[in-house]
């Protein structure tokens, strides 16, 4: 059989490949993606869930990308009303740390260089009359409250991919690259489909390294020129408690190391508390929060919180590598967050592209920027087309939220509230086609604990690649905070039976 030959293939299934991979199909090419596991393994169901401009970054002077960033906080929102919406943020005002004065300027930049038309601007707040002071320390009377936004980010990452495939991509799961070789004007990718334990080859004409933290371990497996350039892997931990707090605003603290953390309602019945950032020299698949870690985010919060955090107290945590341009910093906090393109083309050979890191806020700007250098090399790259277009589900206004879920009920009075604003918050509009043969209980499907049944399940196996338990209760939802370890066992059995009734296995990858 002849190998097929795409215009472009990539290397890695989180926020940054999936987005190229859908801006390329879209603009007409033919596009193949391939990740080693589940697509948003990785850094992209590892962030702190916020769609932000990154207020500390002016401190570093990054106007470029902080302008960029608060730019897409709208652009995103509309795409994405679903797994994106507003988030208020109160910053208590410490007289110790940052002096007044500055925290305005910077809060008077964060709300005018980024064209805000949605979002409310920064106020002040009086802490010891608003609610969000009632669960801080008593030494904290006055603050700013300002706008960002909160964003699902791994359901973020299956939007893009499948907005992707429906505009004709091929994404494989579970398929590690081999080796990728130049042959002339083409490039050669030697490929591991784990499900079926077969090798195979694709042809591609630009071939882009979207590997993340995986990129300094796959360039000796792929051709290329050496020029020095390499990541630097930085670890953010995040920890997670039961709720702190009965309100919907998120908190951001000043530590006197000068880092920030972010205090922020999670789940509905939880707080995330992160991040932290440290230089990391492991396998980025060994990647865990450490004693230190949990100790600094328990200690930092309870500096601001009347309630202590101790480590008993997290309920379960998750770390990421941010895989960032290696610009020679002493300090993790201080190194660019900005993306980084280098294209290699050898002489006169198909072009490699990798990317060095990239926050999830500016993926899609990213991906523009990506289809710009590679443009040369594929003359029949279409226009921009992204920024006005929604992604799967989110073809509704952001403020008809509650009235969609009303609507999604009357179609389908068997969901209770509760599970139809689950379901439509994970879903959107896409919710309508998972849910439009349920007529009687039955055809809810088994029962896997809190409000999981099968016709989620086979929707999810069926639409968004999902092969495990872990795929399902950590990516595609977050229930692993609530299900049992039995309740994952028998979903677990469901998801393998199901996938060997169809011929395929479902491996053998881990829980988290």
């Amino acid at each position: 059989m002849k190998t097929p030959v795409y215009d472009i293939a990539i290397i890695g299934g989180g926020i940054n490949g999936c987005g190229i991979a859908r801006d390329a199909a879209g603009r007409g090419l033919s596009v193949f993606l391939c990740e080693q596991d589940d697509l948003a393994n990785g850094t992209s169901s590892a962030s702190t869930k916020l769609i932000h401009g990154g207020l500390r970054y002016l401190e570093y002077y990054e106007f470029r990308l902080v302008r960029e960033a608060l730019r897409e906080r709208e652009v995103l929102l509309n795409c994405a009303p679903h797994i994106i919406w507003p988030l208020r943020f109160i910053l208590p005002h410490h007289k110790g740390l940052r002096p007044a004065w500055l925290i305005r300027l910077g809060l008077f930049l964060y709300d005018h260089i980024g064209g805000r038309k949605i979002l409310p601007k920064t106020t002040s707040v009086n802490l010891k009359e608003d609610i969000a002071g009632q669960v801080l320390q008593q030494n904290y009377s006055t603050g700013f409250e300002y706008s960002d936004c909160w964003v699902m980010d791994s359901r973020l990452v299956l939007l893009n991919a499948m907005d992707a495939r429906k505009k004709g991509a091929e994404i494989r799961t579970r398929t590690p690259l081999l080796s990728a070789t130049r042959s002339g004007d083409t490039w050669k990718v030697n490929l591991l489909d784990r499900q079926k334990d077969e090798q195979y080859t694709v042809e591609a004409k630009v071939l882009i390294n979207a590997s993340g933290p995986w990129l300094d371990t796959l360039m000796p497996e792929i051709s290329h020129t050496e020029s020095g350039e390499h990541i630097r892997m930085v670890k953010g931990s995040h920890i997670i408690v039961k709720k702190l707090f009965d309100h919907e605003r998120a908190y951001i603290f000043q530590n006197s190391d000068n880092r920030i953390i972010f205090s922020i309602p999670y789940e509905r019945d939880f707080t995330l508390i992160g991040t932290t950032d440290v230089d990391f020299h492991g396998a980025p698949g060994d990647v865990a929060i450490s004693v230190e870690e949990t100790e600094y985010l328990c200690n930092a919060a309870s500096e601001y919180f009347t309630k202590e955090i101790q480590a008993e107290d997290v309920v379960s945590s998750f770390s990421g590598i941010r895989p960032l341009f290696d610009d020679g910093q002493s300090e993790a906090k201080a190194a660019t967050r900005d993306y980084v393109l280098k294209v290699d083309s050898g002489k006169d050979e198909a072009p490699l592209l990798s990317i060095y890191g990239g926050k999830i806020t500016t993926y899609r700007k990213l991906a523009e920027s990506v289809l710009k250098k590679v443009a040369p090399f594929l003359p029949g790259l279409g226009q921009r087309w992204t920024e006005g277009c929604n992604l799967p589900g989110g073809d509704f206004q952001p403020d008809n939220f509650e009235s969609e879920v009303k609507d999604l009920q009357l179609r389908c009075p068997l969901l209770t509230r509760e599970l139809a604003t689950r379901l439509f918050r994970l879903y959107g509009t896409c919710t309508h086609e998972m849910t439009d043969t349920i007529k009687s209980p039955s055809d809810l499907g088994q029962h896997f604990g809190h409000d999981l049944y099968g016709f989620e399940v086979d929707y999810l196996m069926e639409k968004e690649w999902a092969k495990s338990a872990g795929d399902i209760l950590w990516r595609r939802t977050k229930l692993g905070l609530l299900i049992t370890i039995k309740e994952a066992e028998v979903l677990q059995s469901y998801i393998t039976s199901q996938l060997s009734a169809e011929g395929t296995s479902a491996g053998t990858d881990e829980e988290k």
